[in-house]
């Protein structure tokens, strides 16, 4: 794997495309440093952040829980946990509460009883879709608890 500081500006230019996507405020930060992880993959950290890039969709990465927190959610029910932590996209009947979110944006799912970060996904359609929907996809699952990127961002440090 290897992993190389990106420039000033280059830093810039990112965290000014993450504010835009994300559409949340992110702090000034210095030294953000690159690790590829395969052609599409990358795993970008710095102070008090560490994004998930897998091709050009920018995913905040699951142990980042103040940035995870700005997120709108999804709430799954305790029995829908076990599928999500294996990648299964989240589907209505699982859900038992929301935030109010659009379709393609970045939507963090919790689990019920103890509101842990499960997963992080790209919603399929739109909050306000989900009240008149009994069945179908919600929430495509992009980054979740022992994924791949998982294992290989907890051996990463600043």
């Amino acid at each position: 794997m290897k992993s190389n500081l990106i420039s000033k500006s280059e830093t810039s230019a990112l965290l000014k495309i993450l504010a835009e996507k994300w559409e949340i405020e992110i702090p000034k930060i210095k030294n953000l440093k690159v690790h590829q992880i395969s052609s599409d993959v990358q795993i970008i950290t710095g102070e008090k952040i560490k994004i998930l890039k897998i091709d050009e969709e920018y995913i905040p990465f699951l142990s980042e829980t103040t940035t995870l927190e700005k997120f709108p959610y999804v709430m799954v029910d305790m029995g829908a946990v076990k599928f999500v932590c294996k990648g299964a996209n989240i589907m209505r009947p699982g859900i038992k509460n929301h935030s109010d979110f659009e379709k393609d944006k970045i939507v963090c799912i919790i689990e019920e009883s103890q509101h842990k970060f499960l997963a992080v996904g790209k919603a399929l359609v739109s909050s306000n879709d989900i009240e008149n929907m009994e069945k179908g996809e919600v929430v495509k699952n992009l980054h979740y608890i022992s994924d791949k990127f998982w294992e290989v961002g907890k051996t990463l440090y600043d």
